[in-house]
């Protein structure tokens, strides 16, 4: 892509009132967007309003400072995590995944190690998954996200998600743990809701570099986009486009990555949702989702077999849903085994758990505090503990 050709395609993004519905019905009629603005104003008045024709006959204000940041960025481009593209609507190598999705956006910006060829971003011939889910999970939800996730990555799979705080971090984390030092593959896809030259949350900064290294870094978002509340739900259509499936770990019933499964439903892809207790609220989007017909999840065993992936069959042991509830508990004596039954995998207050187990609250503070130092057992906001499997 040369300096013009960016240009016009800055402009399009920009034109007042043009939105990405509106351009794609510019391009269709009259081709690429130069030729958009080499038509008369009538021309372009037998497709877009007069007010949308006027704005597309007068160049953006802000149009020559983004094409300098834009261009200046893209001639930055290295190599391994600093590799950096931009691919349009018009070029060969947009992910054909994304052509079929409603609103598939004009441009994408891409930063990473697999960001060229391009051919990795459209995951043809490559498994793929979105994992998703809440924002604040429980530490089960955590450690959940990061074990399916290095499991579906160890299968094959491309693991994609938002880059976010919560499970899509973990989600990213898991899929970088199954690399080997000589993986050549997509590891993880992060579909980001900023431009690529911000990095949100900044706590995900080293993260996004590890993301950049090993797959991909996406946005349909110029340089310089802040974190903007309504470019998060909208970029869900683009992980669960540019995913085979969809896999929710924990959600809440107004969380986001309950549009990432229904869309990915919509366009006839599998959903998969891990159950939870039933006091918890983490867990009510994915009840949610398995009453209305998503596959309910145990095992990583499950996923692969409902998406046709030969995987080992080691894989479904190694699952956290697989383990044995005394799994790695055999050092510890009859009272630490029977409190660990006695708290069950639900969060529970001291002053319950005391009336379960009947020890005093010396004894029983100082078990908890071990099993929160040996990994066995969280402790959660309001006073709460949980017991967690061990991975």
């Amino acid at each position: 892509m040369d300096r013009a050709e960016l240009s016009d395609w800055l402009r399009l993004t920009l034109a007042s009132g043009v939105g990405n519905e509106t351009a794609r019905k510019l391009l269709s009629a009259f081709g690429l967007p130069q030729s958009v603005f080499s038509q008369s104003t009538v021309a372009l008045q037998q497709v877009v309003s007069a007010a949308q024709a006027a704005a597309l006959k007068v160049e953006p204000p802000e149009l020559a400072n983004l094409l300098d940041v834009t261009w200046r960025w893209l001639q930055e481009s290295g190599t391994g995590a600093d590799q950096r593209q931009i691919l349009t609507l018009s070029d060969p190598d947009y992910p054909a995944s994304l052509l079929n999705i409603e609103d598939p956006p004009l441009m994408l910006y891409l930063l990473g190690g697999a960001a060229l060829p391009a051919s990795g971003l459209t995951l043809s011939g490559v498994p793929s998954i979105a994992v998703v889910g809440s924002r604040n999970p429980t530490p089960q939800g955590t450690a959940n996200a990061r074990q399916f996730a290095k499991a579906l990555a160890q299968a094959g799979l491309t693991i994609v998600s938002g880059l976010a705080m919560g499970v899509d971090g973990a989600a990213h984390e898991g899929a970088l743990d199954a690399l080997t030092p000589d993986s050549r593959r997509l590891a993880t896809v992060a579909v980001v809701a900023t431009g690529l030259d911000l990095v949100y949350p900044k706590k995900h900064l080293g993260l996004a570099h590890r993301v950049a290294q090993n797959g991909l870094l996406i946005s349909e978002y110029p340089l310089g986009t802040p974190p903007l509340a309504a470019n998060f739900p909208k970029r869900n259509r683009l992980i669960a486009g540019l995913a085979q499936a969809t896999l929710v770990i924990e959600a809440a019933l107004r969380s986001g990555s309950l549009i990432t499964a229904r869309l990915s439903a919509e366009q006839g892809k599998d959903v998969f949702a891990i159950p939870g207790s039933i006091h918890s609220t983490q867990a009510r989007g994915c009840h949610a989702l398995i009453k209305q017909g998503a596959k309910l999840v145990e095992s990583v065993q499950d996923v692969l077999e409902e998406m046709r992936i030969e995987g080992t069959a080691s894989l479904a042991t190694n699952s956290p849903m697989h383990r044995t509830d005394d799994a790695g508990l055999d050092s510890t004596g009859a009272t630490e085994n029977k409190l660990l039954r006695l708290l069950g995998y639900d969060p529970v207050g001291l002053d319950a758990l005391q009336a379960r187990c009947g020890l005093d609250t010396a004894a029983l503070q100082a078990l908890l505090t071990t099993f929160e130092l040996d990994g066995l057992v969280a402790r959660l906001p309001g006073g709460l503990f949980q017991r967690l499997v061990k991975a």
